[in-house]
C-alpha cells in the first residue's frame, strides 16, 4: 500500500490542511483540522465520495 501525503491550504478556512493520496482504492482525502473540513474524491473521475464543509450551504435548486 502506498500512500502520499500532501500539505495544501484548505479550501475552506485556509490553514493548512493534508491531502491523502490512497493508491489502492485510488481516493484522495483533504482534511482540515482547523475547521473540520473533508472531501473524498476519486482520483480517477474526480468525483466526490464524499464531503463536509462547515459554514458553507449548499444552494437551494
Amino acid at each position: 500500500m502506498i500512500n502520499q501525503v500532501q500539505q495544501v491550504h484548505c479550501p475552506n478556512c485556509g490553514h493548512l490542511a493534508e491531502r491523502h493520496h490512497i493508491n489502492p482504492d485510488q481516493l484522495v482525502r483533504t482534511q482540515c483540522g482547523a475547521c473540520d473540513y473533508l472531501m473524498i474524491t476519486c482520483a480517477r473521475s474526480g468525483k466526490v465520495i464524499e464531503a463536509y464543509a462547515p459554514g458553507l450551504f449548499a444552494a437551494a435548486c
